[in-house]
């Protein structure tokens, strides 16, 4: 079994996992990044119980998804162009303070603007620690296995902490104070994310050779374009998914079963996200990438179809297997196309494409869902994601080592030298 076809062991896992230089930002990458759903869904459902207005709390949550999709590719390039340490400790300050302000805003019942602002704010300065733990697994092992079971590790913590983040922030919110899930969740941000930023392996990275380059910083890369079109295509079909789900368990009289059926889906993705890794298909992510988004776009098809909840949780389930595998392809691609010094960036590109993606698929869905039903929505995302997958197809050729002169066929898989 070749490192260059993508495939990892479970002894890759263990390497990575081990590896001494690793062993403290790993932890806290974990505290920093454990939170992250948390904090938006507990943000949602406080505003909303202090507003009492859904419209008000759903106008904060997006406003934060926009900075979030902002920041993180400002983030990325500082990251690369000075080292992580001082955009993450000044970021992690400027985040705690406008949180501070924001439940403040929120205590003193501001105006909806107000609260829309310090929201987008709050999203813009939230430390990216995973586009920086992301790229420290490229500085810390080779390219080959342990590298790529790393990075596999990364797709599927993130699933594990989506799992998690809105159950806790569910509970949180009927403390005697609904803000409780909300600072909470800031402080074990603000924690992880300095202890990581001084973290000795983490201090030692200096800035990037090449991070001086392009305007368009990790965007000049054609294959960076294509890697973030995939992700654009991952995030919409998931957005309409997230209103089509809890909408269907609404209309069947039972609209708490709608969370329950999206941790379904992530349930999957973990299980097989970590099988998938061991045996990775198609071989080449030229190919690879596509074929992900377009089976994706086929399994979701298969909501429509079930009429009871149970049903549909099965088929929840078998659509969710291909959402990590997808998190981990975008991963290795950015291993492949990212042009040199620009690893953090590239990583925030690919966030903000989901992000985006998410905010579209859910805005179109909402839309769908209400004059035409959640069937109808579930379709629609699976034409956006089959179409999606049809365009990255046909871009490719492009999936190849940043700077290098188009070939006919495009080489392997993750670790293929710049």
């Amino acid at each position: 079994m070749s490192h260059s076809e993508g495939r990892t062991s479970l002894a890759d896992y263990r390497s990575a996992l081990t590896t001494r230089a690793a062993r403290r930002p790993a932890v806290a990458s974990l505290l920093a990044r454990l939170p992250i759903a948390m904090i938006g869904i507990s943000a949602l459902l406080y505003v909303q119980r202090e507003t009492g207005s859904f419209a008000a709390a759903g106008l904060v949550s997006a406003g934060s998804l926009v900075g979030v999709s902002v920041g993180a590719v400002i983030q990325g390039r500082l990251i690369d162009r000075f080292g992580p340490t001082r955009p993450l400790l000044t970021t992690a300050v400027l985040s705690a303070l406008l949180m501070a302000a924001l439940v403040t805003a929120i205590e003193s019942h501001a105006a909806t603007a107000v609260l829309v602002a310090f929201g987008a704010l709050t999203g813009l300065s939230e430390p990216m620690v995973g586009s920086a733990s992301r790229a420290l697994w490229t500085r810390l092992l080779p390219p080959g296995g342990a590298r790529n079971a790393a990075f596999s590790y990364e797709a599927i913590s993130m699933e594990v902490f989506f799992i998690l983040g809105p159950g806790v922030a569910g509970l949180l919110v009927l403390a005697p104070w609904a803000g409780t899930g909300l600072v909470l969740g800031v402080a074990l941000q603000f924690t992880g994310a300095m202890l990581f930023a001084l973290s000795p392996s983490v201090r030692a990275w200096g800035p990037s050779k090449g991070s001086k380059g392009s305007l368009l910083g990790a965007l000049a890369s054609p294959g960076m374009r294509t890697l973030a079109l995939a992700a654009l295509g991952f995030g919409i079909v998931i957005g309409f998914v997230e209103v089509a789900v809890p909408a269907s368990a609404t209309e069947a009289g039972s609209p708490s079963f709608g969370g329950l059926l999206l941790s379904a889906w992530s349930l999957s993705s973990v299980a097989f996200g970590v099988a998938y890794s061991l045996r990775p298909w198609p071989r080449r992510l030229g190919l690879r990438l596509p074929a992900l988004l377009g089976a994706f776009g086929a399994l979701v098809a298969l909501l429509a179809w079930p009429s009871s909840l149970w049903g549909l949780a099965l088929m929840m389930l078998l659509a969710g297997a291909l959402i990590t595998p997808q998190s981990t392809a975008h991963s290795a691609a950015i291993e492949l196309v990212a042009p040199a010094g620009t690893a953090a960036e590239a990583f925030g590109w690919v966030l903000t494409a989901v992000t985006m993606g998410l905010a579209m698929g859910q805005s179109v869905s909402g839309y769908v869902v209400e004059h035409a039903g959640p069937g109808a929505a579930f379709l629609a995302a699976s034409v956006a994601g089959l179409l999606l997958a049809v365009a990255v197809w046909a871009l490719r050729g492009t999936v190849r080592p940043a700077g290098s002169p188009a070939a006919v066929e495009e080489p392997s898989l993750v670790g293929v030298g710049r």
